[in-house]
């Protein structure tokens, strides 16, 4: 099975990432850890300076709540909340490279117009990831 598991997680789509952190638990080895990783997209420069000084860190609160609701600790499995900032597949492989992780699971959905022509997140982070990839539909 697999030591480290990153499991991306997109907020908007809670049912998904719950499957997948199922999913992932039984693909864990015994003493392993599933790190839940949430990007956050980082907001223009000109909308931020409109925006109260506080906003950015009560988003990544509000994000690091969620996902410890998404996980049970009696479950006996050590889960690590990662919120990032930036464009998600990018941050979703640093945060593999960064925990030298064996596997990434991310949930894909059925693309629109746009995804052909610039790639979803998915399909990005299967060609440049270097560790193994699930997509789980």
């Amino acid at each position: 099975m697999y030591g480290r598991i990153i499991v991306a997680v997109d907020l908007e789509h809670a049912d998904q990432a719950k499957a997948l952190i199922r999913r992932a638990a039984t693909l864990l080895d015994a003493g392993g850890e599933m790190r839940l990783v949430h990007v956050l997209e980082e907001v223009p420069g000109f909308i931020a300076a409109q925006l109260p000084r506080d906003t950015q860190e009560r988003r990544r609160a509000e994000a690091m709540v969620e996902l410890k609701a998404m996980t049970n600790p009696a479950d006996g499995v050590r889960v690590v909340e990662d919120v990032r900032y930036g464009a998600a597949s990018g941050q979703i492989m640093q945060a593999a490279e960064d925990s030298n992780a064996d596997l990434i699971m991310i949930a894909s959905h059925k693309p629109g117009l746009s995804d052909y022509f610039i790639g979803s997140t998915a399909a990005r982070v299967v060609r440049h990831a270097t560790c193994s990839v699930l997509i789980q539909r």
